[in-house]
């Protein structure tokens, strides 16, 4: 049996592959796209007012509750807009650290370099979220030290969660700079330093461009896991995101939180397709 099951996989790579991927693909396709097909046939349920019991009919109630409601079309744009913020922050701030990476640092000091991005994705999720709230709080290590200066911490609320969040996914914005950085050749460079472009103009016109891709890979994690996270929403502030709207729901209203589940997936494939648009999964 073994020699015919060789025989029969030998010279040809297409039964080799497919046979290595069916067994990953039928665990996605059952339980990944499994529950996606469950929460979109959930969303169009609704909940009897009197009873609390789910109604299992056609309905686009939550729908129009979500499009109707202004609290809910006020917390979406909240989530939106804090994805852009720390999207933004995060590519400000990762692209001159992914830069001396690349181009400035030895071989040993991009393997230090690498290891010190990578070091803080080693520590608890939930540990680094706690460690920020106890030094944004009253008391905490932030307003110890602008308190000499007459100055005042953020404290909780939105400020907390886009400084949070920016610090959380700052290493997934810094390595896919990174790895399009590298793959510039430092003779386009010299060529553009020895065509008489300032360096502004060489980061402008050659650098940019070229590494604009990887830019707009590293925005899809960064903008991805914001628009989805509750946790650290909930531990540093009190204002109301998707997530914490979701998990708030939960528990009375399934066919409302499946609905409402439903605003992040569409907001990340439109995300996806301009991100497609922009070259991010062509050259990165």
């Amino acid at each position: 049996m073994g020699r015919r099951l060789a025989g029969l996989f030998h010279g040809r790579p297409r039964l080799q592959l497919g046979a290595l991927l069916t067994a990953p693909m039928a665990w996605l396709a059952i339980l990944y796209l499994g529950s996606l097909a469950i929460l979109l046939i959930t969303a169009f349920w609704s909940v009897d007012p009197l009873s609390g019991s789910v109604i299992k009919e056609f309905s686009f109630e939550n729908f129009e509750e979500l499009v109707d409601v202004p609290v809910y079309r006020e917390i979406v744009w909240r989530t939106v807009r804090t994805a852009i913020l720390v999207t933004l922050t995060d590519a400000i701030i990762a692209f001159p650290i992914a830069f001396f990476m690349a181009k400035v640092a030895s071989r040993r000091g991009k393997a230090i370099l690498v290891v010190a991005v990578l070091m803080p994705l080693w520590s608890s999720y939930l540990v680094k979220v706690l460690a920020w709230r106890e030094m944004i709080a009253e008391h905490g290590i932030i307003n110890w030290a602008l308190e000499p200066l007459g100055l005042h911490g953020p404290g909780e609320g939105l400020v907390a969660v886009w400084l949070v969040f920016s610090y959380l996914w700052l290493p997934f914005m810094i390595l896919p700079i990174y790895a399009g950085l590298e793959r510039i050749p430092d003779s386009l460079i010299s060529a553009s330093e020895d065509l008489g472009a300032s360096p502004i103009t060489t980061f402008r016109r050659v650098i940019l461009p070229l590494a604009f891709p990887a830019v707009v890979a590293g925005s899809i994690f960064t903008f991805s896991l914001t628009l989805g996270d509750y946790i650290a929403p909930a531990l540093v502030s009190n204002d109301q995101f998707i997530g914490t709207s979701i998990r708030a729901s939960i528990t009375n209203n399934q066919p409302f939180a499946a609905a409402f589940a439903l605003v992040p997936i569409v907001v990340v494939i439109a995300y996806l397709g301009v991100a497609r648009r922009l070259g991010a999964f062509e050259h990165v």
